[in-house]
């Protein structure tokens, strides 16, 4: 009789411990689901969410200042979806670990210590901006120094060496406090050395980096003039008009009624 209780009792532990192992193995099967949708998560589709083609230059502006809005939305959206699926894992993790070592006879269970995240990253929040102190952006180890020797070269004619500057400036620096003001003169190079298309383009990046500051008023005139030196007359005519609806009373918006006014814009 006692031989058969153990028998018994033997048979129904290895029982429990089959059906604890099949339900760590249910719980293993849906983890590696949830890892596969975070997964996804991060590849491309393969589509381009921003259309850009057939539009003036002041639409494509707006349409790429809008466009980094709604990424930027969606960024801080998928931030908080990866960092749920993170934490949720890694405590499911946690809890099979737990549960794989009460099944083992030599399983310390003070010994395990923390789980580590999935994919070896921290579980925070998401990131939240810092509060403007009105300081800005720092200046970094050599920034100034390499934009004022571009201005030194600008300033002496050697338009050339000046435009080689301030591009080497933008690609080392971006970002940077100067690099709004680095893209305007390398703009003002190359139009010195009669590279009007060129030069368009360098304003109108210097203006869509930062159309609110103070550079900006000029950097929008520069590109409505070149535009219309490039016979692009009524993209040229809408440009300048802007500088006098953004920019109203400035010295810009008055040099643009007058290009206007030159370029015979009703």
């Amino acid at each position: 009789m006692g031989a058969a209780l153990t028998l018994a009792a033997g048979a129904g532990a290895a029982q429990d411990r089959t059906e604890t192992l099949a339900d760590i193995r249910q719980d293993l099967t849906v983890l590696w689901v949830e890892v596969q949708k975070l997964n996804r998560e991060l590849s491309t589709t393969g589509g381009v969410g921003a259309q850009l083609q057939g539009a003036s230059v002041l639409e494509r502006v707006d349409l790429l200042e809008q466009e980094v809005q709604r990424l930027t939305a969606l960024t801080e959206e998928l931030g908080f979806q990866i960092q749920a699926v993170v934490k949720d894992g890694t405590n499911r993790v946690g809890d099979l670990e737990f549960r794989l070592c009460e099944l083992e006879a030599e399983c310390d269970l003070g010994a395990l210590g923390d789980t580590p995240s999935l994919g070896g990253v921290e579980v925070t929040s998401v990131p939240q901006a810092a509060p403007d102190d009105g300081v800005g952006p720092q200046l970094a180890v050599g920034e100034q120094a390499d934009f004022d020797a571009a201005m030194a070269a600008l300033d002496a004619g050697n338009h050339s060496e000046a435009a080689r500057l301030f591009e080497a400036h933008v690609q080392t620096y971006p970002g940077g406090p100067l690099t709004q003001a680095a893209q305007f003169h390398r703009a003002e190079a190359l139009d010195a050395l009669g590279d009007t298309a060129e030069a368009a383009r360098g304003f109108l990046e210097a203006f869509s980096q930062n159309p609110g500051s103070e550079q900006a008023p000029e950097a929008l005139l520069r590109l409505g003039e070149n535009l219309g030196d490039l016979g692009q007359t009524q993209d040229a005519c809408v440009t300048l008009g802007e500088v006098s609806v953004r920019f109203p009373g400035t010295a810009a918006a008055g040099s643009a009624d007058a290009a206007r006014r030159g370029l015979g814009c009703s």
